[in-house]
């Protein structure tokens, strides 16, 4: 079998590049920085500049397990979501070959290929930050404290970094699929499009029992679209999340690191957090397209369509922001009051109001303009293209 990856699926497969690559170039810069600097210990008097060194080796062990550890957490939800998206969208594919005799195991073996993502992301992160280590270096010892250190290859960094990653993500595809696979052969070669149970009134008619039934129909429409897709539910939450916090949490990187190393957390959050958020609700809407597009031939409005369907999706949307915004706090005050609390240098940090509420307007407004620009464009799918799919 030989599985068609299209445009569209490259697309999502590059966003999973970037976040391993931004993952693995943090993780390198910071623990080769350590291995290097531990090298050094001996050397390294002064009672001050012990505090620093302690302190610095802290950081780089935190900072490459929090946000290393978050990006490839992420990765790896984007890479499930993914390989279930992708099966959905072949049921009929994927169920003929079942029924010519194929295994799951043997279907979901070919999905091992989207670990070929993960090892590009992962190897260009490698290459980058050995590229960005001689000014790392220089950055993190700018005051001239510590002897000039080396910058050395260590081969466990790539096996650690880059060979076991993309070996445990494809075994993780061809897991994933297996399990996703496990479901009659009957079920992936039929469709079926889940309406809450209720009677479905058009819009020819316009009196108040009538209205007052759609106003029903679309609550109970709104509710069981967050009951039967807990997956969309979830990863709204996730993208919400992931982009309160990195957004956050990148303005107040220089507390903890280098100037350079602000600005860098500082890119790589705002790409990370808006290629989440992207991903999130762009699923949101690929997912509903054809329940919106069977309300659309019952005549409700676009309007109509987007209240019932995506507007459930908003609360949970800043719940997910919310929980963000605690988590970044909580992780920088624990992250300074216990591993810089010897070092003066470093002001006590509090809660940035203004930094919050910057992030939340443009969480509400990239919100509000993707959810408006898909629904333009599902007006313009008419409903013998979605059920051709």
């Amino acid at each position: 079998m030989d599985m068609i990856v299209g445009i569209k699926d490259g697309i999502k497969l590059a966003a999973i590049s970037i976040m391993t690559c931004c993952a693995v170039l943090v993780c390198t810069l910071f623990l080769n920085y350590n291995i290097d600097l531990g090298s050094m210990e001996e050397m390294i008097t002064g009672p001050q500049t012990i505090v620093l060194y302690d302190a610095l080796i802290s950081m780089g062990k935190v900072v490459s397990a929090v946000s290393g550890g978050c990006l490839l957490l992420t990765s790896g939800i984007m890479l499930l979501f993914y390989i279930k998206n992708y099966i959905d969208t072949h049921k009929k594919e994927l169920g003929i070959l079942k029924a010519l005799g194929y295994s799951n195991l043997r279907i979901a073996r070919d999905f091992q290929v989207f670990a070929l993502s993960v090892f590009v992301g992962t190897g260009l992160g490698f290459v980058g930050a050995f590229l960005l280590m001689p000014t790392f270096y220089r950055a993190q010892n700018a005051e001239g404290l510590f002897p000039d250190i080396t910058v050395r290859f260590h081969p466990v960094l790539l096996v650690c970094l880059v060979i076991i990653p993309t070996a445990a993500f494809g075994l993780l595809a061809v897991w994933y699929a297996c399990l996703q696979l496990k479901r009659p052969t009957i079920d992936l070669l039929k469709e079926k499009i889940q309406m809450p149970a209720g009677k479905v009134s058009g819009k020819s008619d316009h009196n108040t029992k009538e209205n007052d039934t759609d106003g029903d129909f679309l609550q109970d429409m709104k509710k069981a679209t967050l009951r039967s897709k807990k997956v969309l539910l979830f990863l709204v939450v996730f993208g919400a999340f992931c982009f309160s916090s990195m957004m956050q949490m990148s303005a107040s990187m220089d507390l903890l690191a280098s100037e350079m190393f602000a600005v860098m957390i500082f890119v790589i959050g705002v790409l990370l957090s808006g290629i989440t958020l992207f991903l999130s609700l762009t699923s949101v809407v690929r997912g509903n397209t054809k329940t919106i597009s069977m309300m659309r031939v019952f005549g409700y409005s676009a309007k109509d369509c987007k209240y019932a369907v995506l507007g459930g999706y908003r609360i949970p949307a800043y719940i997910g922001f919310v929980i963000g915004t605690f988590y970044q706090y909580g992780l920088l005050k624990i992250t300074l009051d216990v591993i810089f609390k010897d070092w003066e240098e470093i002001p006590e940090y509090s809660f940035d109001i203004s930094a919050c509420i910057m992030v939340l307007i443009c969480f509400a407004i990239l919100y509000e303009l993707l959810m408006y620009l898909y629904m333009r464009k599902i007006r313009k799918i008419s409903l013998k293209e979605v059920m051709l799919e």
